[in-house]
């Protein structure tokens, strides 16, 4: 039987680890690379999609984990400065339409109202 983990975003279930085409335990392999949408780099990937769905597996497959990294920081920064509660479903359809411009759209229609990104 496939190992399942929960979704952050809509509570189902998804198919993890050897079974959904994940490294068994005690496999040595090497990082995924993708080439990152947000960071234009080649860069280590997601090792499973996020959530289910078609984003999520369009995310593992051009979202780097640092990007990845970086969204979940600005998530977190949205449902605080909103007030949204993630158990309403328009919550989270929005920070799902906000995750899909980041990565996918012109990126600063998920930005928070006075946040100023650290300079690298």
């Amino acid at each position: 039987m496939p190992a399942e983990a929960l979704c952050r975003f809509c509570g189902s279930f998804i198919q993890a680890g050897p079974e959904a085409g994940g490294p068994k335990t005690g496999d040595i392999t090497m990082a995924r690379m993708v080439n990152c949408v947000k960071l234009n780099k080649e860069a280590e990937g997601l090792d499973y999609p996020p959530f289910p769905g078609e984003l999520g597996v369009r995310i593992w497959k051009h979202v780097s984990k640092e990007a990845w990294g970086e969204w979940t920081r600005l998530q977190t920064m949205m449902v605080n400065e909103y007030g949204l509660n993630l158990a309403d479903a328009s919550a989270r359809k929005h920070l799902m339409t906000q995750c899909e411009r980041y990565f996918f759209g012109d990126g600063e229609a998920a930005q928070v109202p006075g946040y100023k990104p650290e300079a690298k």
